[in-house]
């Protein structure tokens, strides 16, 4: 299988060289589909390289697709079908010579900057000595106040009580799920949306179904179809700056749905965390319909990602419910990560932080306008990301692949199907998440020529 693997003898990094070599075996089919690799110290052994080395080499192939690790299983050769969905991308690549815009990140470095300065005065703080204590699973009660307080309009009515601090949105939604569903009940969400919630609902054993959209989102008559079909427990909703699709719900569509959630007793599941970034958003489900409604938020879009500060906001029997869920989960959540996100909210920061990202957004989006407006793309002036509809002859992970070949990281649509269903052939572009305006028009430009030379670019043409 890799009996003979010769390293290319150039300047390269070592692990590239030896990723580069992989993915030769691959695509000549030396390594088939399913094919286990040897063990990541046999491989070190073999070469006369380190561990380390191999991990990255072989992390770097995953990250393309063409390997998968499971528990038990080992390293194997991941499936190439387009119906087959690329994995849950949660980290920018370090690679050299790509340009990744598969992952939400900071387009600005304010938060940094804001941490800088707030960092040498947090020993001071009257809260500093309680760092070194367990805290309620709940969270520290001075970091709900200050949730509560920043979201009283959103959802709450800024009651601390009807708030539970979580390690991220990802990890609310998680104890949500564990706290308010059992093995077997079904979930519903679009027919695409985030990732997070077909991996949470594996998980859990819960049975997600997507609902057929349009371009103002989720459809109010195919949702109560489901519902007389499918009696679901809850339904998942990103109303604001969807993922990936950039919708944000109307206030009609919002409040036919939230019918339909009334008339079925459907719990609505609200992850709202591009809220913040949105100008003028329409009233949320939590203030439409408070008592059927959890609303989760978190920093990590708005902020950054590395903050890890979530907040799942719900009617305090539902709350009790998630924080006993935590509490087994992990107990509580940093209270350093609550004390910094309670600072950024209280002196003003975050909202600071928000303005300065809102304004290279718009920039870039701009950007994204100007070489890619001709084409079919769904966007929003201050969005993270962008939905690029995809014409004949390209479909999703093709021309995802296309794209990587050309330096370019961009997720299809595929990656955000929910069930097996066909979904509409497209990719998220997440315009924050370039190094620099510089970066951004040389990704959108490598992607407008692909677009524009269409089959003449599909993989095996030439």
């Amino acid at each position: 299988m890799l009996q003979d693997l010769r390293l290319a003898d150039d300047e390269s990094p070592v692990y590239r060289r030896l990723a580069d070599a992989i993915a030769e075996r691959i695509a000549a089919g030396t390594l088939a589909v399913g094919d286990r690799l040897p063990p990541q110290r046999e491989i070190a052994r073999a070469l006369g390289i380190n561990v380390t080395t191999v991990t990255r080499a072989l992390s770097t192939l995953q990250e393309q697709g063409l390997l998968e690790a499971r528990p038990g299983r080992g390293t194997t050769v991941a499936a190439r079908d387009a119906g087959e969905k690329p994995g849950f991308v949660s980290a920018p690549s370090d690679q050299s010579g790509i340009i990744d815009l598969s992952v939400n990140r900071p387009a600005t470095s304010a938060y940094l900057d804001a941490v800088a300065a707030l960092l040498p005065r947090l020993s001071k703080d009257r809260h500093y000595t309680a760092l070194q204590d367990y805290h309620p699973p709940e969270g520290p009660l001075w970091a709900r106040v200050a949730v509560a307080d920043w979201f009283k309009s959103v959802a709450g009515d800024g009651d601390p009580g009807r708030v539970v601090l979580a390690a991220g949105a990802q990890h609310g939604l998680d104890c949500l799920l564990g706290a308010v569903t059992r093995q077997g009940e079904v979930v519903l969400a679009d027919e695409v949306t985030y990732q997070g919630i077909n991996a949470l609902c594996r998980v859990h054993g819960l049975d997600l179904r997507g609902i057929a959209m349009d371009r103002g989102g989720m459809r109010p008559d195919a949702f109560d179809a489901a519902c007389a079909q499918l009696r679901p427990r809850a339904v998942f909703l990103v109303p604001t700056l969807h993922n990936p699709t950039t919708i944000t719900l109307s206030e009609e569509r919002r409040r036919d749905l939230a019918a339909v959630a009334r008339r079925h007793n459907v719990l609505i599941i609200e992850d709202d965390v591009y809220r913040p970034l949105a100008d003028d958003p329409p009233p949320s489900f939590a203030s439409l319909e408070p008592e059927l409604t959890i609303h989760l938020g978190a920093l990590s879009k708005c902020l950054a990602p590395g903050l890890r500060l979530g907040f799942v906001i719900a009617p305090r029997p539902i709350a009790g419910q998630v924080a006993a869920a935590l509490r087994i989960n992990c107990w509580s959540i940093s209270p350093l990560t609550a004390l910094i996100g309670a600072r950024l909210i209280e002196e003003g920061s975050a909202a600071r932080i928000i303005e300065i990202q809102k304004q290279e957004l718009r920039q870039r989006q701009a950007i994204l306008s100007e070489i890619l407006g001709r084409f079919d793309i769904q966007a929003h002036p201050t969005s993270t990301h962008a939905w690029l509809r995809l014409s004949e002859p390209w479909r999703g992970a093709g021309f995802a692949r296309t794209c990587l070949e050309r330096g370019v990281a961009v997720l299809p649509g595929d990656a955000f199907a929910v069930g097996r269903e066909p979904v509409q052939h497209g990719v998220r572009i997440n315009v924050g998440a370039a190094r620099s305006q510089e970066d951004l028009r040389t990704a959108l430009s490598t992607m407008a020529e692909l677009l524009a030379a269409g089959h003449l670019q599909l993989p095996g043409f030439v």
